[in-house]
């Protein structure tokens, strides 16, 4: 328990007569009401009517104040844990209800301005000596100080525990976002606006991910509350919501400043986790390459994707291209690949021509014919057969981007 010197530094109780506490517990009743009324004129979020919540813990609060200032007068030492916790409790029920230290320590203020003037009345009344006034208004002042000190502190302590269920919140939030649904076991979106509720995250039309491969930590500005972060190995994980030009994706940019980091592509809230494969998937073929500057690079996916497609099912378009370009497997490398060269421009032409190719290949137009007519007689009528065609061009794009694959 803690004593009134724990809690009092200084006790101008002691310099009071107890007959003090005699005269006062008769007025509470009225003083109450002066205060309540003094602080609701001047404190503007007190201003709601008694009987609301606001109305009855001021009421209570200030009632128990003064009897706890009547109990001190008559029992210096006295424990007064159980009133202390009141106070505590008081603030964070404030905090709770969205209003302030400052709101608090006003009302305090008030009350300590009437209440001296009151026990001066008092004084007076009871022909008590004048030189009272001296240690009572003291005594007001200590008291009034430690009181609106525990508010403070059960203020700061709610805020506190806020802040760290609100980190929760974020965290459990960015892994359920970041999580990649799986067949029947889809989480629907109520449960993520539920998290971004407590998280405190407004939910967003769009968000992309941008990732910062780094060994070491990224420096993400610590009161910005709109990024989400997250990390996955060596990589850090930005949530950016509503991506658009200025506001966060500025600061996601600026916090991978100087770094290998990719933008994936906007997408709605409940496929977050698809623009984050998408910007795994272009730092680990752009790293796969060898293509890093050592000043950092930064991708913007959105222009990658159909490689990315591809990319992502590299091994079942390996078996295509075993399939579809069979007739390429018995020639020598080096024409292989040539050949290879020819069918692609040629699947990308527009009119299938010889000079056609011979631009995009920038070779001399016999030489195209001559490919041509190589290509027609490993492949024949198959050269106007549209699925051919598309699933011998999505084989040539798999390889070209994974060149050494088997």
């Amino acid at each position: 328990m803690a004593s009134p010197a724990e809690t009092f530094p200084r006790q101008p109780w002691h310099e009071l007569p107890p007959v003090l506490a005699g005269l006062i517990r008769p007025r509470i009743d009225a003083i109450v009401a002066e205060m309540v009324e003094a602080i609701r004129g001047e404190v503007a979020s007190y201003r709601g009517p008694t009987d609301s919540a606001v109305g009855r813990d001021l009421v209570e609060s200030i009632r128990r104040a003064l009897r706890q200032f009547a109990e001190l007068i008559e029992h210096p030492e006295s424990p007064q844990d159980h009133q202390l916790e009141h106070f505590r409790q008081l603030g964070r029920r404030e905090f709770l209800a969205g209003r302030t230290t400052d709101g608090i320590q006003a009302a305090f203020r008030v009350g300590a301005r009437i209440g001296s003037r009151r026990y001066a009345e008092l004084v007076q009344e009871a022909g008590l000596p004048p030189e009272l006034v001296v240690p009572l208004h003291e005594a007001v002042l200590i008291h009034i100080n430690a009181l609106s000190n525990e508010a403070v502190k059960g203020f700061l302590s709610a805020r506190l525990r806020s802040e760290g269920e609100v980190k929760r919140a974020r965290r459990a939030l960015t892994e359920r976002l970041l999580e990649q649904p799986r067949g029947q076991d889809r989480v629907p979106l109520a449960p993520v606006a539920a998290l971004a509720e407590r998280a405190e995250w407004p939910l967003p039309r769009a968000v992309a991910c941008v990732v910062v491969r780094a060994a070491g930590p990224v420096a993400v500005p610590g009161g910005d509350t709109a990024l989400l972060t997250a990390n996955r190995g060596n990589d850090t994980v930005l949530v950016v919501p509503d991506p658009g030009p200025g506001g966060p994706l500025d600061r996601a940019r600026a916090a991978a400043r100087g770094r290998f980091a990719a933008l994936g592509p906007a997408v709605g809230v409940d496929e977050t986790w698809l623009s984050l494969q998408c910007a795994r998937l272009a730092l680990d073929r752009r790293a796969a390459s060898g293509a890093v500057p050592a000043d950092g690079l930064f991708l913007r996916v959105d222009e990658e994707l159909a490689e990315l497609q591809l990319l992502r099912g590299s091994a079942v378009g390996r078996l295509l291209g075993r399939r579809v370009l069979a007739a390429f497997a018995e020639l020598p490398s080096g024409r292989a690949a040539r050949l290879a060269e020819t069918l692609d421009a040629l699947l990308m032409s527009w009119g299938r021509t010889a000079p056609e190719v011979a631009r995009a290949l920038g070779i001399h137009p016999q030489t195209a014919r001559r490919r041509l007519r190589q290509l027609d007689a490993l492949f024949g009528d198959r050269l106007g057969d549209p699925r051919f065609r598309f699933e011998a061009l999505l084989a040539l794009r798999t390889r070209a981007l994974a060149p050494d694959a088997g």
